[in-house]
Protein backbone atom coordinates (compact mmCIF):
# COMPACT_ATOMS: atom_id res chain seq x y z
CA UNK A 1 0.00 0.00 0.00
CA UNK A 2 1.24 3.77 -0.80
CA UNK A 3 1.93 5.66 1.77
CA UNK A 4 -0.02 9.12 1.98
CA UNK A 5 3.60 11.04 1.02
CA UNK A 6 3.78 8.42 -1.56
CA UNK A 7 0.65 9.89 -2.95
CA UNK A 8 1.24 13.31 -2.76
CA UNK A 9 5.03 12.82 -4.37
CA UNK A 10 2.85 11.28 -7.56
CA UNK A 11 0.69 13.62 -7.81
CA UNK A 12 3.14 16.72 -7.33
CA UNK A 13 4.86 14.63 -10.83
CA UNK A 14 1.85 14.88 -12.45
CA UNK A 15 1.19 18.49 -12.17
CA UNK A 16 5.25 18.87 -13.06
CA UNK A 17 4.49 17.29 -16.53
CA UNK A 18 0.93 19.06 -16.62
CA UNK A 19 2.57 22.23 -15.94
CA UNK A 20 5.18 21.92 -18.35
CA UNK A 21 3.13 20.81 -21.12
CA UNK A 22 0.63 23.86 -20.32
CA UNK A 23 3.95 26.25 -20.33
CA UNK A 24 5.76 24.59 -23.49
CA UNK A 25 2.81 23.25 -25.91
CA UNK A 26 -0.27 23.78 -24.34
CA UNK A 27 -2.45 23.64 -27.91
CA UNK A 28 -1.24 20.04 -27.75
CA UNK A 29 -3.05 19.03 -24.93
CA UNK A 30 -6.06 21.44 -25.33
CA UNK A 31 -6.08 19.46 -28.74
CA UNK A 32 -6.15 15.83 -27.38
CA UNK A 33 -9.29 16.91 -24.96
CA UNK A 34 -10.58 18.73 -28.32
CA UNK A 35 -10.34 22.14 -26.86
CA UNK A 36 -9.80 25.12 -28.61
CA UNK A 37 -6.12 26.41 -29.43
CA UNK A 38 -5.41 29.36 -27.58
CA UNK A 39 -2.63 32.06 -28.38
CA UNK A 40 -2.89 34.23 -25.06
CA UNK A 41 -0.83 33.48 -22.35
CA UNK A 42 -3.35 32.55 -19.76
CA UNK A 43 -2.80 29.07 -20.33
CA UNK A 44 0.51 29.31 -20.12
CA UNK A 45 -0.08 31.24 -16.65
CA UNK A 46 -2.14 28.49 -15.73
CA UNK A 47 0.78 26.08 -16.34
CA UNK A 48 3.11 27.89 -14.59
CA UNK A 49 0.68 27.63 -11.29
CA UNK A 50 0.05 23.79 -12.02
CA UNK A 51 4.00 23.49 -11.94
CA UNK A 52 5.21 25.16 -9.00
CA UNK A 53 2.18 23.25 -7.09
CA UNK A 54 3.82 20.45 -8.20
CA UNK A 55 6.99 21.50 -6.46
CA UNK A 56 5.48 22.31 -3.16
CA UNK A 57 3.89 18.74 -3.77
CA UNK A 58 6.70 17.10 -4.10
CA UNK A 59 8.72 19.20 -1.36
CA UNK A 60 5.48 18.58 1.03
CA UNK A 61 6.02 14.43 -0.08
CA UNK A 62 9.81 13.98 0.46
CA UNK A 63 9.62 16.53 4.13
CA UNK A 64 6.38 14.38 5.24
CA UNK A 65 4.37 17.28 6.11
CA UNK A 66 1.66 15.21 7.74
CA UNK A 67 -0.52 18.94 7.92
CA UNK A 68 -0.16 19.43 4.59
CA UNK A 69 -0.97 15.97 3.54
CA UNK A 70 -4.18 16.25 5.63
CA UNK A 71 -5.26 19.56 3.92
CA UNK A 72 -4.39 18.52 0.56
CA UNK A 73 -7.35 16.06 0.47
CA UNK A 74 -10.25 18.27 1.04
CA UNK A 75 -8.70 21.23 -1.05
CA UNK A 76 -8.11 19.02 -4.18
CA UNK A 77 -11.59 17.11 -3.85
CA UNK A 78 -13.16 21.27 -3.69
CA UNK A 79 -11.30 21.00 -7.49
CA UNK A 80 -14.33 18.91 -8.32
CA UNK A 81 -16.54 21.96 -7.57
CA UNK A 82 -15.28 24.60 -8.81
CA UNK A 83 -14.79 23.06 -12.20
CA UNK A 84 -18.50 21.18 -11.95
CA UNK A 85 -19.85 24.99 -11.38
CA UNK A 86 -17.72 26.50 -13.79
CA UNK A 87 -19.41 23.73 -16.43
CA UNK A 88 -23.21 24.02 -15.14
CA UNK A 89 -22.22 28.13 -15.82
CA UNK A 90 -21.10 27.06 -19.09
CA UNK A 91 -18.03 29.06 -18.61
CA UNK A 92 -16.07 25.91 -19.40
CA UNK A 93 -16.57 23.20 -21.34
CA UNK A 94 -17.59 19.47 -20.03
CA UNK A 95 -13.89 17.95 -20.62
CA UNK A 96 -12.51 20.33 -17.82
CA UNK A 97 -13.88 17.76 -15.31
CA UNK A 98 -11.42 15.13 -16.85
CA UNK A 99 -8.93 17.37 -14.43
CA UNK A 100 -11.36 17.29 -11.68
CA UNK A 101 -11.77 13.82 -11.80
CA UNK A 102 -8.15 13.76 -11.53
CA UNK A 103 -7.70 15.56 -8.87
CA UNK A 104 -10.46 13.93 -6.66
CA UNK A 105 -9.09 10.34 -7.64
CA UNK A 106 -5.48 11.44 -6.35
CA UNK A 107 -7.25 13.31 -2.87
CA UNK A 108 -9.46 10.01 -2.33
CA UNK A 109 -6.21 7.56 -2.77
CA UNK A 110 -4.43 9.83 -0.33
CA UNK A 111 -7.19 10.18 2.46
CA UNK A 112 -7.51 6.21 1.86
CA UNK A 113 -3.52 6.50 3.00
CA UNK A 114 -4.11 8.26 5.63
CA UNK A 115 -7.19 6.51 7.04
CA UNK A 116 -4.97 3.58 7.13
CA UNK A 117 -2.15 5.48 9.03
CA UNK A 118 0.32 5.22 6.08
CA UNK A 119 2.14 8.81 6.15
Amino acid sequence: MATAAQTIRVFGIYLLILGAVLILVPNLLLGLFKLDPVTDVWIRVVGMLAFLLGVYYNHVANAKLRSLIRLSVPVRLSVLGFFGAFVLLKLAPPMLMVFAIVDALAALWTWIALRRGYY
